[in-house]
Parts: structure tokens; C-alpha cells; sequence
């Protein structure tokens, strides 16, 4: 298990992470255009352009994450390469019989939030590969900015590498506090991992000591 240690973020109008990638307008725009001849059933019309209308914000709400959605732009290729396929697939076949095309868009949708959420899941686990403070570049999904992950991690070989990390742990946790006196998630005083007892400190007692603060 990995401690994550997030920046502050500015809140923001919900845009959904596939939203960020340079071709989602394009794309899209192409998807909503063509939609009216996709089905034998005038009733598939409307459903199915606003499932494409609202993307982007449903797909925020079907998260469901308990860590900032941020992702990688590396993972937002893939997550989004695997869309456009599924979706350019799906627009290649002529009309399809009642229900049909709506239902597809849906399947396409949830595969696309679970694609979404392994993803930004699988980079904070890869911060278990790491020993100490670790920084990764993100792209933030609510606003489409440039963001970045700051994560402490536990995989250090040696007693000597896991005192450095600790070490680098209290050294951005003061200069945090520096930067914003306003901060009150993380304590300034961490007794618990100051050198005296860094010598028989184990994983789970210094798991237990940040979890307090």
C-alpha cells in the first residue's frame, strides 16, 4: 500500500478524461453528426445523441473515485485509442435494427469508465515500485490541466535507502507546511519518524504513525 500525498487542487465544472485528449472534439463531433443514420428507429435518434452529448459528464459521475481523477497522457492515449476504435467500429455497420445502436454506446460507455478508472488506479499502485517521494506528470480530468502526482512509496531494499525516504518525506511535508500555513490535512510534527526512532522503524509502524497525523 502506498501513502498518496496530493497537491492542492482548484475544484472545477466536470469535463470527463476522455474529454482531454486532442481528438475527443473531432471525434465526437463526428459521432453526433452521423448518429441520425444509425437506426431503423426515429426513437434511437434522440437517445442516442444525448448519450453522446453528455459523455463527458457522465463519465465523471460513473467514476466514482476516491483519489483526484488524474491520468497520465500516455493511459489517455490508450484509454482513448480503445474508444475511437470501438466507437469507428460501431459507425462502419449501415442501420441497425431498433435498440440496437443506443445499447452499443452504452457497452462502449462503461467499458470506457472502467478503462478510465484501472488506469489512473494502476499509476498510484506503480508508486509501490518506488522508494520515497515520487512525482508524476498527469493530465487533471475535471479541468483538462496539466497536473502532476506527488506519492510516497514503500518498496526501499535496504534500512539505509527506507531512513532517506522517510527523511525525504518530512523534508516536502515542511516545506508543504511552508508554502501554506493554511494546510491542516498533514500534521508538522511527526515525532513518531524523527531519527531516534527511524532505527527500528518497520512499514506498519510508520504507516500507523502518518495515518494519526
Amino acid at each position: 500500500m502506498a501513502l498518496l500525498l496530493y497537491l492542492g487542487l482548484t475544484a472545477a465544472l466536470a469535463r470527463g478524461c476522455l474529454h482531454c485528449h486532442r481528438n475527443f472534439s473531432d471525434k465526437f463531433s463526428f459521432y453526433r453528426h452521423h448518429v441520425n443514420l444509425k437506426s431503423w428507429w426515429v426513437g434511437d435518434i434522440p437517445v442516442s445523441g444525448s448519450l453522446l452529448t453528455d459523455w463527458s459528464e457522465d463519465t465523471m459521475k460513473e467514476l466514482h473515485l476516491a483519489i483526484p481523477a488524474e491520468i497520465t497522457r500516455e493511459k489517455l492515449d490508450q484509454v482513448a485509442n480503445a474508444v475511437y476504435e470501438k466507437m469507428d467500429q460501431l459507425y462502419q455497420g449501415k442501420m441497425y435494427f431498433p435498440g440496437y445502436f443506443p445499447n452499443e454506446l452504452r457497452a462502449i460507455f462503461r467499458e470506457q469508465v472502467h478503462l478510465i478508472q484501472n488506469a489512473i488506479i494502476e499509476s498510484r499502485i506503480d508508486c509501490q515500485r518506488h522508494c520515497g517521494i515520487f512525482q508524476y506528470q498527469t493530465i487533471s480530468c475535471s479541468n483538462c490541466t496539466d497536473s502532476h502526482v506527488i506519492c510516497f512509496g514503500y518498496n526501499c531494499e535496504s534500512s539505509v535507502q527506507w531512513e532517506t525516504a522517510v527523511q525525504g518525506l518530512l523534508h516536502y511535508i515542511n516545506n508543504w507546511h511552508k508554502q501554506d500555513n493554511g494546510m491542516s490535512l498533514v500534521s508538522p510534527s511527526f515525532t513518531c519518524l524523527e531519527p531516534p526512532h527511524l532505527a527500528n522503524l518497520t512499514l506498519e509502524n510508520a504507516s500507523e504513525c502518518l495515518m494519526q497525523h
